[in-house]
């Protein structure tokens, strides 16, 4: 499945915001959009999807000189929306399985708060976890961040001198060829969201076609089939994709994996549990859970959160920022023993847009139309009428926690040691966070969910 520098513990993920965009004819006579359309580009099918040319300026370089307080507040702010909107989808899936890009939600919205009107865009800012903050100082946040997640320092290197792209991630906006997207908007995307905007004919299954095209080649082909149709009214969508695949740092030995029984909500069941034990293992527990990062070659990890009590959902919907700095910074050095089992998941996110609304953002509402004038030429109406997620995970033996294990040590180093060596055997429900590191926003999370069932 996974490429020859990839590890078997890929997740992957592609959202279109539905930013699917609907449109209404203004009152009075109609609307030729069909003879508005002015953008020029080069044709990538048969189907005459066209790329707008714009090209982009660097992403920012991340330093103390350029780093002001809107800016980290901003990027702060993109973990607190992270677990605010996984709350509720969480809850939505029950019993069953679930892992979520909230990061892959975050940036699209970001970017369309370029196109929101001044009377909506402190209500999307706000939602997006950056009250007060500015579009520029949200634009400037989001290219640092991304410079920080997708540059040079992040690439494994191999051992044949190649290296990989541990995190892919992909930004654009399908722009229906009867309208015109805004040239100061398509430029502000490419510019500080690395984003391309494609002309395509909504009418058409090539529309459809082009999108789950898009969405393959950018998450290596792990998430197809995202759209099945748009709906007539449908003018633009706005689409991101996340990919990462990397290898942990300390692997677990497959010969030592063993089959046990997991304690799943639907009744008990086996799984194939791989086992790290020894020292030095960075550890937290509280009265609520015990957590341990499985740190990846690269940076960042993946935090194992086993609930003491309760459901996995449960602890999962009760996470905040707050809470996850906490476990990161009060964790310690520790000797014990972890049992986690293997698992992949694969789901569709439902309720991705009542989720949106409830915390809210405002861009769904029809009657105010808070996309009108920032998103397309035309003097039309325009609001966000869908959303939708598909995203998978997969986890074995190709992984460690070594750098991520001394980054957390130091970090909680004048904390006790536990007086006795932990176990922490995942052998019911557990939650898990995919996180990696930016320089404003600290460990910005890219993913989140819950094994109920490996």
């Amino acid at each position: 499945m996974f490429g020859k520098y990839k590890k078997t513990a890929a997740l992957s993920i592609c959202l279109i915001v539905a930013i699917s965009l609907a449109a209404c004819a203004p009152s009075g006579g109609g609307n030729n959009l069909m003879d508005t359309n002015t953008n020029t580009g080069t044709n990538t099918s048969a189907d005459a999807v066209s790329i707008v040319n714009v090209t982009a300026k660097d992403l920012i370089a991340p330093s103390y000189e350029t780093q002001t307080q809107p800016i980290k507040d901003a990027a702060a702010g993109a973990n607190d929306f992270a677990f605010k909107l996984g709350a509720g989808l969480v809850k939505e899936a029950g019993d069953e399985n679930f892992v979520f890009s909230p990061f892959s939600v975050w940036l699209p919205l970001a970017a369309l708060v370029n196109a929101t009107d001044d009377n909506n865009k402190p209500a999307l800012l706000e939602a997006l976890g950056a009250a007060g903050v500015s579009a520029d100082d949200i634009n400037n946040a989001a290219s640092r961040m991304l410079y920080d997640l997708t540059n040079e320092q992040s690439k494994a290197y191999t051992t044949d001198g190649g290296y990989y792209d541990p995190l892919k991630i992909a930004n654009a906006i399908f722009v229906g060829n009867n309208v015109t997207l805004k040239k100061d908007f398509a430029q502000t995307f490419a510019d500080y969201f690395r984003g391309t905007s494609f002309n395509v004919d909504f009418s058409s299954q090539g529309a459809v076609d082009a999108v789950n095209k898009w969405a393959s080649d950018n998450t290596d082909g792990l998430i197809t089939d995202v759209v099945q149709e748009f709906d007539p009214e449908t003018i633009a969508a706005i689409a991101n994709a996340i990919y990462f695949s990397d290898r942990w740092r300390w692997e677990f030995d497959p010969d030592q994996t063993k089959e046990d029984v997991f304690h799943a909500p639907a009744g008990d069941s086996t799984a194939n549990f791989m086992i790290r034990e020894g020292d030095a293992q960075t550890y937290y527990e509280d009265d609520n859970l015990q957590a341990m990062p499985l740190g990846f070659t690269t940076g960042g990890g993946l935090y194992i959160l086993l609930p003491k009590s309760g459901s996995a959902s449960d602890l999962l919907a009760s996470m905040t920022s707050d809470y996850f700095n906490q476990i990161q910074n009060d964790s310690v050095q520790a000797t014990g023993k972890l049992l986690l089992p293997r698992f992949k998941i694969d789901n569709d996110i439902k309720g991705l847009k009542d989720a949106l609304k409830s915390i809210g953002v405002p861009l769904f509402d029809a009657e105010t139309a808070p996309l009108t004038g920032g998103l397309v030429e035309e003097n039309i109406d325009v609001w966000a009428s869908d959303a939708m997620q598909k995203a998978m995970i997969e986890v074995d033996e190709k992984g460690t926690t070594a750098a991520a294990v001394t980054v957390m040590a130091m970090a909680g180093s004048s904390m006790p040691m536990p007086t006795a060596p932990f176990s922490m055997v995942c052998d019911k429900p557990f939650a898990f966070i995919l996180y990696d590191y930016t320089y404003d926003g600290g460990s910005q999370i890219l993913f989140t969910g819950v094994v109920n069932q490996p």
